[in-house]
């Protein structure tokens, strides 16, 4: 998997709506029970449950999104002693309402790990400012959510019988990488290339981005990849090919990236005249 660092593909505008998605996402991994205090994962027993709680109670559920049904015994946060004297977290009837279609919203500001956190906030930052100035601050907005929740209802349509809690930014961020890929099929983007080292080199965004959605629909396949359970490859999927579908009319007005002269690490080359 080649690791993007950084795009020759200069912006107009300052891009507000990715910076606020940014802050965003991280001060929630931050206040999420059980996570943010350890970068190793281990947590104790009580953090553990708190966390279920916290995730069901918060994360979409492909089998409440498709038969609007909550369950009838919810991790309560608690932790509890079995007959048999084991330890572990107390089930019982949930003490809140909850609405499946508000928990694609919720479940996309939810990360389960640092890392999890920071490649997806890497995704973000690099290629959705320049979607963003073409799109607009509003309109970035809405194809954001848009993105996220037809990946959502996409891997829930696929997977109507789970109950494992869908988690993550990845699906709407799939859709950024889409649109990117409409916009700028052409823009160089740096990527680090895991080969003994880590060798930057200057790629096409159509070589690098077509390249990672190539991985999703083989990693979904369950090939190549030990968690194929556990990470909701599917919805990356749906997200990508959303965002290229409501990226496609803006296609023809948008502007070609300048050539790249050099190498520009961190923040992005600007013009002088901004609108």
């Amino acid at each position: 998997m080649v690791i993007p660092v950084h795009d020759v593909n200069p912006v107009r505008r300052t891009p507000w709506v990715t910076y606020a998605l940014i802050t965003a996402n991280v001060l929630v991994f931050l206040f999420t029970p059980g996570l943010a205090g350890s970068v190793a994962g281990d947590s104790s027993l009580s953090q553990l449950c708190h966390l279920h709680a916290f995730l069901d109670h918060y994360a979409a559920v492909p089998r409440e999104l498709i038969h609007d049904q909550m369950p009838r015994f919810v991790p309560t946060g608690e932790v509890g002693l079995s007959p048999q004297g084991a330890a572990g977290c107390v089930v019982g009837p949930a003490g809140y309402d909850k609405s499946p279609p508000l928990s694609v919203f919720t479940a996309m500001f939810l990360h389960g790990g640092w890392l999890h956190l920071l490649g997806n906030m890497l995704f973000l930052l690099i290629f959705g400012n320049n979607v963003e100035d073409r799109m607009g601050h509003v309109r970035y907005t809405l194809f954001y959510f848009a993105c996220g929740y037809a990946a959502s209802y996409g891997f829930a349509l696929l997977n109507s019988e789970s109950a494992d809690p869908l988690i993550g930014a990845s699906g709407a961020i799939a859709g950024v990488l889409g649109a990117y890929l409409v916009l700028y099929p052409k823009a160089r983007v740096w990527v680090l290339v895991p080969f003994l080292i880590f060798l930057p080199l200057r790629l096409p965004a159509w070589l690098v981005l077509g390249f990672w959605f190539v991985l999703q629909a083989v990693y979904s396949s369950g090939e190549g990849v030990s968690d194929a359970g556990t990470v909701a490859y599917a919805a990356h999927i749906v997200g990508f090919l959303a965002g290229m579908l409501i990226a496609w009319p803006l296609r023809p007005g948008t502007p070609p990236p300048p050539e790249p002269r050099g190498l520009l690490f961190g923040r992005k080359a600007r013009p002088r005249h901004t609108w």
